[in-house]
């Protein structure tokens, strides 16, 4: 944009005798369109190099979604394992319960 800018200054304060780009700016126009033409490639090199990264980088944010369901699940069936012993262990004590409430019940 500078540059543009000082292009636009020298040829309009400066050179007003003789401008070596008159007013349409026609090499001007051609400076950047040649630019122009030079970067497009190279930005969608930039942006393909770009687009693999994202690819890599969303395989492996995908693996450890997988890897951190796979602990959830396993966390899941720990609790439930330890749930279904617990119930296990209080109809065990229940029934302690029971006995000792009908032999309490048998000696008077």
């Amino acid at each position: 944009m500078v540059a543009i800018l000082i292009w636009l200054f020298i040829n309009s304060a400066l050179l007003i005798a003789m401008p070596f780009d008159p007013y349409p700016y026609i090499f001007l126009n051609l400076v950047l369109s040649a630019l122009a033409a030079i970067q497009a490639p190279v930005i969608l090199m930039s942006q393909n190099r770009q687009e693999a990264r994202d690819r890599i980088r969303a395989v492996r944010d995908y693996q450890i979604n997988l890897k951190a369901e796979l602990e959830i699940r396993q966390l899941h069936q720990k609790i439930d394992h330890m749930l279904s012993r617990q119930w296990e262990r209080l109809v065990e004590i229940q029934g302690i319960q029971m006995e000792l409430i009908n032999e309490i019940r048998g000696r008077k």
